[in-house]
């Protein structure tokens, strides 16, 4: 399993209805609002990385209001909770 961080600006009238619209997406686990130059992170779970772009390219991006994005590829998780066994039913 792919684990991706989204960092989003958005326009501020619509960081709240952008988060709800990005939540609602197959492979879309969790928005985060944050203080900082950044209004959002997306976080994507994925089963490989052509998942990964569709998400992103397909789906994420065309929503409106979304000025800019990086994405970001973790390499490794360090937690107390076991995410991989959690996210990865039925990604088979």
């Amino acid at each position: 399993m792919i684990t991706s961080l989204v960092l989003l600006t958005v326009e501020r009238d619509k960081i709240n209805a952008i988060a709800e619209t990005l939540t609602e997406m197959d492979g879309i686990t969790e928005v985060f609002s944050i203080g900082g130059r950044i209004d959002l992170i997306a976080i994507i779970r994925s089963r490989d990385t052509e998942m990964l772009a569709e998400i992103v390219t397909e789906h994420l991006l065309k929503v409106e209001g979304i000025k800019t994005s990086e994405t970001m590829i973790a390499f490794k998780v360090y937690s107390k909770h076991d995410l991989e066994r959690m996210f990865s039913i039925g990604l088979s």
